[in-house]
This record gives C-alpha cells, sequence and structure tokens, in this order.
C-alpha cells in the first residue's frame, strides 16, 4: 500500500511537471514571445493572476531551470514507472520459476536429494498449502534474495520440513508471487500443509503477531515439539518489521517409497 501510494504521488508530481514544461514551451512559441516583448516595452500586459502564471513567467527567462525541469519530469516518471512495473515483473518472474520448481519437486532426483539431505540452495524442497488464503506455493532450500525469488524459501538451519523441531519458512508479501500477502488473515485453527517428496504434514496454527526484524528467536529450534514458523515483512511493502505466524503439527503421513 505504501508503494501504491509513493508510486502515485511521484507520477503525479512528474505529470505535473510535464505539464508545466509544454506550457513554457507552448507560451515561448514566436508569436507569443514577440507580444511578451511588446508588453514589456510598453509597460502594459496582465499580470500573473496564480502561482502557476508566475512559475512559468520565471522559468521562459531561465533556460537551465527549464532543462532542470525537463530533466525531473522524465525521471519522475521513470522511477513512477519503475514502482508500479516492478512489482508486476517480479510476479511474472514467479510464476515461470514456479513451473520449474513444480516439476523439480516431482522428480527421483530431488526425492534422492531430499533423503540424504543433500537439497541445494534455490532447488525444490516442499510445497505450503494453506486453503484459507489460497497458498499453493513450492517453497525452495534458503532464504538469500536470490532464492526467495521462488516467493518462500526455507531456513536451512531449521529442521526439514514435517520433522521434529521448528521448521521455518520466510516468504515475500508484496513481489515474487507474494505468497505470505494475507498470512495476517489466518486464525487460530486454520490449516497448513506442506508436502515434501517423501510425505506430507498439517500444522495448525495457534498464533499471529508482530516483531522487529532482529527478532531471530522467533525461529530458534524446539527440539521436543513440532512447530512451523512462517515470517514475511510487515506492514504490507514494508520490511520496518515482521509477522510471525507459529503453528503446531497436528498430523503426517509418509508416501510409498
Amino acid at each position: 500500500m505504501t508503494t501504491l501510494v509513493a508510486s502515485a504521488l511521484i507520477l503525479l508530481i512528474g505529470t505535473g511537471c510535464v505539464a508545466l514544461t509544454r506550457r513554457i514551451q507552448a507560451e515561448q512559441a514566436p508569436v507569443a514571445v514577440a507580444a511578451v516583448a511588446v508588453a514589456a516595452t510598453s509597460g502594459g500586459g496582465r499580470a500573473p493572476e496564480n502561482v502557476v502564471e508566475r512559475l512559468v513567467v520565471g522559468l521562459k527567462h531561465r533556460k537551465g531551470a527549464r532543462v532542470a525541469l525537463s530533466v525531473l519530469s522524465v525521471g519522475l516518471l521513470l522511477v513512477a514507472a519503475g514502482l508500479i512495473g516492478y512489482p508486476f515483473y517480479t510476479n511474472m518472474y514467479q510464476d515461470r520459476l514456479q513451473s520449474q520448481l513444480d516439476r523439480q519437486l516431482a522428480s527421483p532426483d530431488l526425492r534422492q536429494a531430499y533423503l540424504d539431505r543433500q537439497v541445494g540452495e534455490g532447488d525444490s524442497l516442499t510445497r505450503i498449502k494453506i486453503p484459507r488464503i489460497g497458498v499453493d506455493t513450492v517453497v525452495v532450500e534458503g532464504t538469500t534474495a536470490s532464492a526467495l525469488r521462488a516467493g518462500a524459501g526455507h531456513y536451512p538451519s531449521s529442521p526439514l520440513p514435517c520433522e521434529i523441531g521448528n521448521v521455518a519458512i520466510a516468504g515475500h508479501r508484496t513481489t515474487y508471487g507474494k505468497p505470505f500477502h494475507d498470512l495476517d488473515r489466518l486464525e487460530s485453527g486454520d490449516r497448513i500443509t506442506l508436502v515434501t517428496p517423501i510425505g506430507q504434514c498439517t500444522y495448525e496454527v495457534e498464533r499471529i503477531w508482530v516483531t522487529v526484524p532482529t527478532d531471530i528467536g522467533v525461529v530458534a529450534n524446539t527440539p521436543d515439539q513440532a512447530r512451523l514458523t512462517l515470517t514475511t515483512c510487515h506492514p504490507k511493502g514494508s520490511a520496518r518489521e515482521r509477522l510471525i505466524l507459529s503453528a503446531t503439527m497436528v498430523s503426517a503421513e509418509a508416501f510409498d517409497a
């Protein structure tokens, strides 16, 4: 939301600068220039009635300021286009990547790598399903910027999905498919399922809260409990805080070899 507001504001300012530049150029046509010269000589002419007109008159006599205004106009419009277009680009990128990850997750090679605990960073690890908010996304191994282009990534320091301990997964909220966009809508009792190459398990949401980015204790291991922790940015469009979801395992099953 913050990004959209900023984009709209920059776009508005940029459009205004463009309009102002075009008005100045129009008023600098030969006929207009001659009329201004005559009016200035005779001491007549209509005085500027508002801020815009005074700005136009001032800029007409300052070439450097006009050039700076033109550059500013183009710059602001490019920035606005980038801010608005970036989320769409990342979502399309993530969608293509998910197709590849989906095929990898079903491959025999990935199953063997999972059994050997040798899944590489950026490779498919598990599928997360959250019916309440329509999430069905392949989670990769790793939480680096590169790995998270898949949308969601598993903290390598935490147990593998469905194992005893605190399984931790981070996900984007506004870009790269934004799988955790509506994570705050979940309530106690909602179900989250992780599907791995060798089985699947279901967790039940216990609580959701907001904390600071430096609070690494939220992904600390719980050796005697099978838990799941999801982390994402908060508020939407900002990395100022972290939204944390904690869930506990309620069922698990292994697939036939």
